[in-house]
Formats: C-alpha cells, sequence, structure tokens
C-alpha cells in the first residue's frame, strides 16, 4: 500500500508530493499531469523486475511515445534536468517468496524506499541512466502516526499492519560515497554485521530487485509489494476472450483471464465471506444488477473437449449470452466487482476515467465497487480485509460530485521559481492539492484547493456564450432549467 510518494525530475512532476488513501481519487483537467502520477508508480513497479533501461523506454513520454529516456526527465522550454527522484513510503506484506522461491518475513514492513537516477546519454557504456541513490529505510512505530495520516482504527488496524522488530537501527540499503566512487550497502535483517556492497555506476537495474531472501528478507517483501502495483487499461478484447483451462487465475492489467479468475473463485470457494461458490457468484451477479438490471446470474463455462472456459451472463428471461456480446462498461465493471470478492493477496490498482462507458445514473455504483475493493482501514488486516489500494483520475464532474470528500485530490497547473532544481526563472509544474478541512490539508502538508477550482467541476455548466458572427444562437439543453442538473445527494455508501 502506497501511502505517500514524491517526484521531482519525472515528466512535469516537479518537488511534487501526493498523500494517498485506502481509495484516493485524482482529479483534473486533461494534460495537466495527473496521468503522470500514475506512471511514476508503474515506473517504479517495472524497476522491480526489469533492467533500467528496458524500464524507462517502456514509460511514455510527454507526447506519447514509448522508448524515448530522455523524454522523461522534466523540461521547461529549452531547459532540462538530468536528474530524476522518487521517494515512496509504503506498506508492505509481512511474507514474500525471492526469486528462487525462497521464503521471506519482513523485520518491518512499513518502509521508506528511495531511488535517484541521473541521465548520462545513450553512448555510455553501461547505458543511458545511472543509480544516484538508492536507499531502504523503515518506519518506527512509534513514527507511524505522523506517516499514516488518513482515518482509521488506530487501535486494531496500524498494529495489524505495522509490523517493527529491526534493532540495528540501520537502513536495508543506503548509498555511500567511499573513495571517490559510489557504493550500495546491503544491510542484512537482524544484523549489525558489515554490510555486502554494490558499485552503483555500472549497475544495470536496482539492487533491490536482484536481492535474494539470504541477503534482505525486507527487501524481497519491499519489491513483492512494488511489484503488486498495476495500472488497469481493462480492454475490451481482452475482457472478451476465453481462456484456456490451464490460464492464470488472476485478472491480468488488461482484463485479460477474467473466465479463469472466476472459475478459481467459484471453484475453491474462497471469497470475501469464506462460503461456497454459488455465494460467491451471487455476490456478483448482485453487484452487477447495480449497473445492468436485467443480469440475473454470471457463469462461466467449461468446455472440457475444447479445454476453454467461457464466461456467461444469464438474463433475467433465463438467456445466457457469452461475455463477447457484453458492453464495454459491463464488462470493465464486471472485472472489478471478481477483483472486489478474490482474496489472493493486496496490491495496488491505479485505474483511468472509471466513468468511461458507464451511464452518469451508475457513476454512484462505480464509485462503491472501486471503494470496496480497497482495504477498509476500520477493521484488522485479515484474510476477508486484503490489503489492496485504488487510485482513479478523473476529469468527470459526475466522479468529482460523488466520492468522499477525503478521497478527492485536485491537479492544478501552476508556476514555481526553478531555481532549486538548477533551472532559471519560473517553470510550470503541477500541484496536487485538497479540500481545506481533509486530512491531507489539516494533518500532513498538501495545500488547500481553490473554490473557483472546484467550482467548475460542481457546476461545469457555463452560461452560453456570444454566438460567432453570422451563427444563429441555439439553445442548449441546460438552458430549458432556471437551475443547474443536480448531483446525487448524501453519500455513495453501499447502503
Amino acid at each position: 500500500m502506497l501511502t505517500k510518494l514524491r517526484v521531482s525530475g519525472f515528466k512535469n512532476l516537479l518537488d511534487t508530493d501526493i498523500y494517498f488513501g485506502p481509495f484516493t481519487c485524482i482529479a483534473g483537467a486533461n494534460g495537466v499531469g495527473k496521468s503522470n502520477v500514475f506512471d511514476a508508480i508503474h515506473f517504479l513497479k517495472l524497476l522491480t523486475s526489469k533492467e533500467l533501461t528496458d524500464a524507462a523506454q517502456s514509460i511514455r513520454d510527454e507526447r506519447g511515445k514509448s522508448g524515448n529516456i530522455r523524454g522523461l526527465f522534466f523540461r521547461s522550454g529549452n531547459q532540462q534536468v538530468d536528474t530524476m527522484r522518487f521517494e515512496a513510503e509504503m506498506i508492505a506484506p509481512k511474507e514474500a517468496v525471492d526469486h528462487l522461491r525462497q521464503k521471506a518475513q519482513a523485520t518491518s514492513t512499513f518502509l521508506r524506499y528511495v531511488l535517484e537516477l541521473q541521465y548520462r546519454g545513450e553512448d555510455s557504456p553501461y547505458g543511458p541512466l545511472e543509480i544516484l541513490k538508492e536507499e531502504l529505510d523503515y518506519i518506527r512505530k512509534g513514527d507511524s502516526p505522523e506517516h499514516l495520516l488518513f482515518p482509521l482504527n488506530a487501535n486494531g488496524w496500524r498494529d495489524s499492519v505495522h509490523v517493527a522488530t529491526r534493532k540495528t537501527g540501520k537502513p536495508y540499503l543506503r548509498t555511500e560515497d567511499s573513495k571517490g566512487e559510489r557504493v550500495v550497502h546491503i544491510q542484512q535483517d537482524g544484523t549489525a554485521g558489515r554490510p555486502q556492497k554494490r558499485l552503483a555506476e555500472p549497475l544495470p537495474r536496482t539492487v533491490l530487485s536482484s536481492l535474494s531472501a539470504a541477503e534482505s528478507q525486507t527487501a524481497v517483501v519491499a519489491r513483492t509489494e512494488m511489484a503488486s502495483w498495476r495500472l488497469l487499461q481493462l480492454e475490451p478484447s481482452a475482457l472478451r476472450q476465453s481462456d484456456e483451462l490451464r490460464a492464470p487465475a488472476d485478472v491480468a492489467a488488461d482484463g485479460a483471464h477474467l473466465p479463469a479468475t472466476l472459475h478459481r473463485l467459484v471453484a475453491n470457494g474462497r471469497g470475501k465471506q469464506f462460503d461456497d461458490g454459488d455465494a460467491i457468484r451471487q455476490r456478483i451477479a448482485n453487484r452487477l444488477c447495480e449497473l445492468v438490471d436485467d443480469i440475473r446470474e454470471v457463469t462461466v463455462e467449461k468446455d472440457d473437449k475444447r479445454e476453454l472456459l467461457t464466461l456467461l451472463a444469464k438474463l433475467r428471461d433465463g438467456t445466457e449470452h457469452p461475455a463477447r456480446s457484453l458492453s464495454d462498461g459491463t464488462l470493465r465493471f464486471l472485472a472489478l466487482a471478481v477483483i472486489e470478492q478474490s482474496t489472493e493477496g493486496g496490491g495496488l490498482f491505479c485505474l483511468e476515467e472509471p466513468e468511461n462507458g458507464i451511464h452518469p445514473a451508475r457513476i454512484p455504483a462505480m464509485i462503491r465497487l472501486l471503494r470496496d475493493i480497497a482495504v477498509d482501514a476500520d477493521q484488522d488486516d485479515d484474510n476477508s480485509n486484503p490489503l489492496r489500494q485504488v487510485i482513479v483520475n478523473t476529469h468527470s464532474p459526475l466522479v468529482v460530485g460523488v466520492v468522499p470528500e477525503d478521497a478527492l485530490v485536485l491537479a492544478e497547473p501552476i508556476s514555481v521559481d526553478g531555481q532549486g532544481s538548477h533551472l532559471e526563472g519560473r517553470v510550470k509544474t503541477v500541484r496536487f492539492s485538497a479540500l481545506e478541512d481533509s486530512w491531507r490539508v489539516t494533518k500532513g502538508k498538501a495545500s488547500a484547493c481553490s473554490k473557483g477550482t472546484l467550482l467548475k467541476y460542481l457546476n461545469p455548466m457555463s452560461p452560453a456564450e456570444a454566438p460567432a458572427k453570422k451563427e444563429p444562437r441555439r439553445r442548449r439543453v441546460i438552458d430549458r432549467f432556471t437551475s443547474l442538473i443536480p448531483f446525487p445527494e448524501g453519500p455513495v455508501d453501499a447502503d
């Protein structure tokens, strides 16, 4: 679970801080930079398994093209920085396995990971990116109230997720200059002995991505957490596909393997309520009814001869339709409903524009579903309440109008003094603000959003503009009403 992200020098993010809760909605105009936050999270995830160059080439630059590593660094006019820095505070799982399937048990689960990269040119013998700093440190239990700022059950949930048994006081990873060379030190769990060392300059990948449980169990756990951060880009073509019997039983980032995942849930009876498969399937169907009234049951047809699994939806009149006949919005909603019922592990789910393909009247149902996927910080961490997190971005006033107040973050373009980043004059970046009485402002260091920015979402229909010359004024639909179309009143809780 990502609780705080600080990014500087990546795309248009310059000294950017964002605090996250279990469910966060980032709202902003097109092109302001809200998607760059997702790209930063995705980049950190890729670095857990890929080399520096491969991970960077997988990220789209400001022009939407992949492969341009230089284009990932902050630019203002003719000026461009040469370094990017990431700092992520996270709650990691208590246990994981390494690349060799060796078990790793964390001595601390509330961790801070810092990575600083420098661009050194495409012709460098070691590759275009160089590690300037890599650190993995832990947050002490007594300090957690200063870092876990969102509302939670302090005597229950926080204690259940924050393990802190490390005794040495030293970071798991740290970078130091030694005899004119940068060296990454690896400190084992539970020992104050001499650390292992890695020379930073020639490293093709992060040290975190390469460690085994024998070298640092907590580092393996941190890597597992970051690897679970997923950018969901649910594609209709993938959602409509049948699965082979041996397909992975986990919904992929593009929505593939939905039939196999539902089949595994029903067959194993391992939903949130620990009941049988029929009850799991019925809860998913009930959830889907919030979007499409006519659907009464969701099943998976197993074809042993062809060795295929096909998802079917049964309507009120008893007819069954395969997934390929369902609408794009219905399939996306169904995939999220299946994810919500699964208890297999935690993770962070990033979703762009959840309103796509959803009727405006059904958007509250989508927000309820996304909130239910996320962990409930008022309950203890257990199998029925997995450590999951959801972050969405949107520019829809309907979504902004129904999300909980303390979940809203607004992305606003701003101009700042670039001197601190060795840039001349004023430079354009993005600021992430929140409502003035939300925990991000009262407990954190987030700025309060301006009323004008918020009103652009809550009152999106402006008075009719004067028509251009020789163009007749046409009455708009909104002009039929004396007041604006109201938003749904009250919270969007399931009850």
